[in-house]
């Protein structure tokens, strides 16, 4: 089963990358961000993604240049996740035929990344919008467009998000700090596996 799902492992080492994926993956999350901004990610990225090609898709976080998305195509990433929308990253990314999902916040910079060709729509922080505002944009989006929920959701509120018209979610701190051992990140994963299945 594929959850609409994006497990953001900020803070992650190369060291316990390997480890930790295969304990999501196990529970059932196979989209796996390393933000640009953890030690040596792209490093972590490149074993991720020769280790579980084909069983998850592996990808950056917090991506913020064109050089970027090139060193994570290099390194065997599918997938480039931003906390802003920035026309040169989504243009780089889709022609390196890579995901693309840009942090927007406002209709307008909604209706920007999808011009320039954005796969789906990072709403960050969604904290700031909240449900009565993704309602509003939900509204004058396109009905095909995909919207995730992120810094803000989680469990406790999948079911209130998603009735607002996300579609799906990216989880960080709630899933995975740096210095926590395998089997936590396994026991918060299928708690929020859990409350994704029941929606």
């Amino acid at each position: 089963m594929t959850r609409n799902i994006i497990a953001i492992l900020r803070g992650i080492t190369p060291e316990e990358a390997e480890p930790v994926c295969a304990a999501l993956i196990e529970a059932g999350l196979t989209t796996i961000e390393i933000p640009l901004n953890s030690p040596r990610p792209l490093k972590s990225i490149e074993l991720l993604a020769k280790v579980f090609d084909g069983s998850a898709t592996i990808g950056a976080g917090t991506v913020l240049t064109a050089d970027q998305v090139r060193d994570v195509a290099a390194a065997g990433g599918q997938i480039i996740v931003s906390p802003n929308f920035d026309a040169e990253v989504v243009i780089t990314t889709k022609a390196a035929r890579l995901q693309s999902w840009p942090g927007v916040l406002t209709p307008s910079e909604c209706f920007g990344a999808l011009k320039v060709g954005a796969d789906g729509l990072k709403i960050f922080p969604c904290s700031v919008v909240g449900p009565d505002g993704i309602k509003a944009m939900r509204a004058v989006l396109p009905s095909e467009t995909s919207i995730y929920a992120v810094g803000g959701a989680g469990p406790a509120n999948f079911a209130e998000w998603r009735a607002a018209g996300i579609n799906g979610f990216g989880i960080g701190t709630a899933l995975y700090q740096p210095g926590q051992s395998v089997s936590q990140v396994r026991a918060a994963a299928m708690k929020i596996v859990n409350a994704y299945d029941l929606l």
